[in-house]
């Protein structure tokens, strides 16, 4: 006969298998959080109503804007697979951008846990983003001419589709405003989606990757270009972007890959490594924008 102890023993054993059980695990995963609905020293604008709420762009703007100054403009989109992510990850950079002049702005848009959608509504979510901003620019006090899109990973390439691709913009849209970016920097993006791997890939993708690939389209309106990306990066192959460049550079277009050693897939982001690589990515990003005349020159000793 089964001691009391021995019932105890084996019915805590099933309840350990059963909380290790795959149903288990997937019925105890925390729910994505929603997005925020402020951000400290943003002003939020609903750019895009959807079928279940509405999208929101947090613009920063540089202190002591003049009425009537047209500044140029950033919009960074978040990475998480398409699935999931945080609408506050480029708020840092954000922040420093609009301490350096820029009007900054972080972009929410529409991902699988919250939306049950795919990457073609954040493809399409992306240039409506840029849209709304350069039908914007006189209240924000934008130049229209000037506006860059940036993201990581996921958020890379749908800033990187937004410039590449015209088939993605929404038809309900005034589209004698152009969804095209001026510019782009792009955070271990992803440029070539019909890999299989790594499986939340093809769940995402199913069979039209190669239909939503940058590396699989023409590169003839692709604008300057920084990339800044981990030869450790086991998520997004660092031969992609190599290559993309490349291919880049043989078509005509201005793009620069900067590569960082032992640094794997995120490594931009704040909390890694104590936050150097966030400080070097952060002057490429300004010494970029330098270049292309949209910020001055960093005073001296800054």
């Amino acid at each position: 006969m089964e001691t009391r102890l021995g019932a105890r023993w084996r019915a805590a054993l099933i309840t350990v298998f059963a909380l290790l059980s795959p149903l288990a695990m997937r019925a105890q995963t925390t729910p994505t959080p929603p997005q925020p609905l402020t951000i400290e020293g943003a002003t939020a604008y609903e750019y895009k109503v959807v079928h279940d709420g509405s999208l929101r762009l947090h613009v920063f703007k540089p202190e002591g804007t003049a009425s009537g100054t047209a500044r140029p403009a950033i919009v960074f989109f978040f990475g998480g697979n398409w699935t999931r992510g945080s609408v506050t990850q480029f708020v840092p950079q954000a922040r420093y951008l609009a301490q350096r002049g820029m009007v900054a702005a972080v972009a929410d848009y529409r991902v699988f846990d919250r939306h049950g959608t795919s990457p073609f509504e954040a493809m399409a979510d992306a240039k409506s983003a840029v849209r709304w901003l350069r039908q914007h620019a006189s209240e924000l006090g934008i130049d229209p001419q000037r506006v860059v899109a940036a993201g990581g990973s996921s958020g890379g390439h749908i800033a990187l589709t937004a410039a590449v691709f015209d088939q993605f913009d929404e038809r309900t849209e005034d589209l004698t405003v152009s969804s095209r970016p001026d510019a782009l920097v792009l955070f271990n993006p992803a440029v070539d989606t019909t890999h299989s791997k790594p499986e939340v890939w093809r769940e995402r993708f199913g069979e039209r990757g190669r239909e939503a690939s940058p590396a699989h389209h023409a590169l003839t309106s692709l604008p300057p270009t920084l990339i800044l990306h981990g030869r450790s990066d086991a998520l997004v192959p660092f031969v992609d972007v190599e290559r993309y460049c490349a291919q880049a550079a043989q078509s005509g277009r201005a793009c620069k890959l900067v590569a960082y050693e032992g640094a794997a897939h995120g490594f931009f982001n704040p909390e890694n490594r104590q936050g150097q690589w966030y400080r070097e990515t952060l002057q490429e990003l300004d010494q970029f924008l330098v270049g292309l005349g949209y910020l001055p020159p960093p005073a001296p000793g800054r």
